[in-house]
């Protein structure tokens, strides 16, 4: 394995915990828009406590992810930017409006109506993104981004504007979704709140089973290739085996409210589902025509990168590490009635 291979494979691990973290504060605000009930304040509440201390630090994985592909594989990033350009601005304008959006909901105290605007805006951005982000994943996956001399080939629609990648897009959404409920039953201290994110994430890890279904089916049409590589690597279909046990696993645990165990499975059924993709897509970046090999910057600039991140890896794991564990300690004072909901 070459050293642009580590380096392909450290965004992979990046879009992996971005995923597992904020992921879940997406699928969290995808509840936020679905709560009801005589219940729905108290959900929204656990909600905003259970994403509001760490959630913009979840973001630090998108902006290794970017740096990385600028740097490292600047014909990757030139041809995201240009044939992609659609979806890819959607994304960012959905994670600057979910962030602001939030912080308005939260802090703006001058009426109540303006309060639910907001948090209805935070709802649907934060239900977008996760759908953009898929598409782009899946027009990737597809042989349709493919960008010569500042000119993209397929224009800016037709690079991701079909069934292929719009179902992958649902799948993430479904999947983030899923993902954040099964936290959620963790987070909440109240039998009801845990029994309706139980429901919850059953209701959307069934959703995602099933998109993942029609998505490898769309995927013999417009993606043969990452379909093939599911089928031809060994460790693909190790992941996808893996997947499909952590996927029986989680629904056991949400089914006997085992909901630790539901958290855990959950995330590994994510993380295998990512890496599998991965390894199918693997040595391309972009298919048909970009791979780790031909898009890569000189041999030093890639060294550099790789070791510029093992030594950055002593400061913001051990902080992020810290970061997490201080604010989980808080979780003690929402238990014991000390802790002020935001709205």
């Amino acid at each position: 394995m070459n050293v642009a291979s580590i380096l392909a494979g450290i965004i992979l691990i990046s879009l992996v915990l971005y995923s597992l973290l904020a992921g879940a504060d997406f699928g969290a605000g995808f509840w936020d828009l679905m709560c009801f009930g005589k219940r729905r304040q108290s959900q929204r509440n656990l909600i905003a406590q259970a994403i509001h201390p760490v959630w913009e630090t979840n973001h630090i994985w998108l902006v290794l992810i970017v740096v990385l592909l600028f740097s490292g594989f600047p014909a990757v990033f030139s041809s995201l930017c240009l044939a992609l350009a659609v979806p890819v601005y959607l994304m960012l304008f959905g994670i600057v409006l979910r962030g602001s959006s939030y912080v308005f909901r939260a802090y703006f105290t001058g009426s109540v109506q303006t309060q639910l605007y907001w948090g209805t805006v935070f709802s649907i951005s934060s239900s977008l993104t996760p759908i953009v982000l898929g598409i782009v994943i899946g027009a990737i996956s597809s042989d349709t981004v493919i960008a010569n001399n500042g000119i993209s080939k397929n224009g800016f629609l037709e690079t991701w504007f079909h069934p292929f990648p719009i179902t992958v897009g649902l799948l993430s959404l479904s999947l983030f979704a899923y993902l954040s409920a099964c936290y959620l039953t963790v987070e909440a201290k109240e039998p009801a709140l845990k029994d309706d994110f139980r429901n919850r994430a059953l209701i959307s890890g069934a959703v995602s089973a099933v998109a993942a279904v029609v998505t490898y089916i769309l995927a013999g049409v417009s993606a043969q290739g990452i379909r093939l590589g599911l089928l031809d690597s060994p460790w693909a279909r190790l992941t996808e085996l893996g997947a499909a046990i952590s996927a029986v696993v989680a629904f056991r645990a949400l089914w006997i409210r085992n909901f630790r165990t539901a958290r855990f499975a959950a995330a590994i059924q994510v993380t295998l589902i990512l890496l599998g993709w991965g390894v199918s897509q693997y040595p391309y970046l972009i298919r048909p025509d970009l791979t780790i090999s031909n898009s890569a910057s000189p041999a030093p600039v890639i060294s550099g990168l790789v070791i510029a991140i093992a030594v950055g890896a002593f400061v913001l794991i051990p902080s992020l590490a810290v970061l997490f564990r201080v604010f989980k300690a808080d979780r003690k004072a929402i238990s014991t009635g000390e802790f002020t909901p935001l709205f």
